[in-house]
């Protein structure tokens, strides 16, 4: 008898960046939890270090699942202050509101509604 180990094999990033000309577009979707906070904290680090503006991220796909979740957002709003960037949480689903409201972090960090996401091709 074998025992399955639930390996976790993600089939798709959980992140994904768009340059816009008033700063950058980051969608998370899936759950941030320890197992996910990593890549998601890396690719961003990199976003607030290489670039300027507003730092916008997308959490409507996204569920906040554990304490690190959480940390890493706060991390993040963190660490766009000290680049002077501003970080925005658009589009946070209930349970995430509630949970910042909760924590009392909704007086820190920005939110809003986006409405609907209308995406145009870049082309050359």
């Amino acid at each position: 008898m074998s025992l399955n180990a639930h390996r976790r094999t993600p089939t798709r990033k959980p992140i994904e960046v768009l340059e816009a000309p008033d700063g950058h577009d980051v969608i998370i979707e899936g759950r941030l939890d320890v197992h996910t906070v990593p890549d998601i904290r890396d690719a961003i680090h990199a976003v607030i270090a290489t670039g300027a503006g507003e730092l916008r991220l997308h959490l409507a796909d996204a569920e906040i699942g554990d304490a690190t979740g959480l940390g890493v957002i706060l991390h993040l709003h963190r660490r766009a202050t000290r680049a002077e960037r501003r970080l925005l949480l658009v589009d946070p689903t209930d349970r995430t509101r509630r949970l910042l409201r909760g924590c009392r972090l909704d007086r820190i960090l920005a939110s809003r509604h986006a409405g609907p996401r209308t995406v145009a091709p870049l082309t050359a």
